[in-house]
């Protein structure tokens, strides 16, 4: 695989993985680095784009279904978390299952878009950086 057709497919998948489809980056980007260990800062810009477009669509998602979200949804245990702390909670906008939903939610709550964007990008870039020296490591 060329290193341009890997740093694409990792953008595609991470892209997806932000999603509320059920596809997960984490191998794809461990493999990636394993197989090209000189490009790391690509796939880390990658990937972090990637998924934090991903995430800024499921907030639009969540902005534009406003009223039509399930009361329960904001009443979890995410929802409580973004209430109480604000944008800073997307740190965790990586994390499974929830994130997509935390996404979802801070569109619906009305979150500004570039703070939430901020936040996403931040967490998705440690949590790919954390990856990525454990691939490099292992």
């Amino acid at each position: 695989m060329t290193v341009l057709s890997s740093l694409w497919t990792m953008f595609t998948v991470s892209f997806l993985a932000a999603t509320v489809l059920p596809v997960g980056s984490e191998p794809l980007f461990i493999a990636l680095v394993r197989l090209h260990p000189g490009e790391v800062p690509a796939l880390l810009a990658v990937a972090t784009l990637g998924n934090t477009l991903g995430g800024l669509t499921s907030y639009a998602l969540g902005r534009f279904v406003a009223g039509r979200v399930a009361p329960e949804a904001a009443a979890s245990r995410w929802g409580q978390w973004l209430r109480r702390f604000g944008a800073p909670t997307l740190l965790l906008a990586w994390a499974p299952v929830g994130g997509d939903l935390l996404c979802l939610l801070a569109g619906w709550m009305r979150i500004s878009w570039w703070q939430a964007a901020l936040w996403m990008a931040l967490g998705k870039l440690a949590r790919y950086w954390v990856l990525a020296v454990g691939a490099a490591l292992w």
